[in-house]
């Protein structure tokens, strides 16, 4: 396990959450000192877990393509939602992390959509673009777990080197829950590529079949 700094909550600020599908969430937002790649991360602390329950923990990358403006080229805007839903009817923790476009940020992400417009699939893009096809390193996710005082947690995600990156360094994944399957004709292709290049858990061959159809409509 890598010797990582400590670091320490900053401020906590309660902030009702309201979705434009009326779903509304209590939260209480956490910032941090002392993360290590000095990024602006956030901890949204969602329910009221009961005494000795292993928390509710989804990790979700910044995307303000899909989180903000509700692109249908990805299913980040509605992870989002379904994530706070069931974090806080469980009790626990969702981490906002600053890491556009699996970490190459924003203007590269959509040079590499310009790319995938001519055929390539998200991670062919990255390296076209001389680009890692996934930048994000989870160390300061770690640490600010940690802050929090946990050390244990289900994790909501699909991918599993997210799972990896946590135990590498040292927190307990004692579970892998998967999210909901959230497809649209714009972005199957995209899913069916995080299944065959990075092992995601979604059904390969209900995407090929849907990209299949899109193929056929030019959808």
């Amino acid at each position: 396990m890598p010797d990582t700094p400590a670091a320490t909550p900053r401020a906590r600020v309660r902030v009702p959450l309201r979705f434009q599908d009326g779903y509304r969430a209590d939260a209480e937002l956490v910032t941090f000192h002392g993360l290590l790649d000095g990024a602006e991360h956030l901890a949204v602390v969602l329910g009221d877990p009961a005494p000795a329950t292993v928390p509710l923990v989804r990790l979700h990358s910044e995307c303000l393509t899909g989180d903000v403006f509700g692109s249908a080229r990805c299913d980040c805007g509605p992870q989002l939602r379904e994530a706070v839903e069931r974090i806080a009817g469980r009790g626990g923790v969702l981490l906002y992390l600053r890491q556009e476009g699996r970490g190459i940020g924003l203007y590269n992400k959509l040079d590499a959509y310009a790319l995938q417009d001519r055929g390539l699939d998200t991670y062919e893009a990255n390296a076209a673009l001389g680009l890692p096809e996934d930048d994000r390193d989870y160390t300061a996710a770690a640490q600010m777990l940690r802050a929090l005082g946990i050390t244990e947690l289900d994790l909501l995600s699909n991918n599993p080197d997210k799972a990896g990156q946590l135990r590498d360094l040292g927190v307990s994944v004692r579970d892998r829950v998967p999210t909901g399957v959230f497809t649209t004709a714009h972005n199957v292709r995209y899913l069916r590529a995080k299944v065959l290049q990075t092992q995601h858990t979604l059904p390969l061959a209900q995407l090929t079949d849907r990209a299949e159809h899109a193929d056929l409509t030019g959808s």
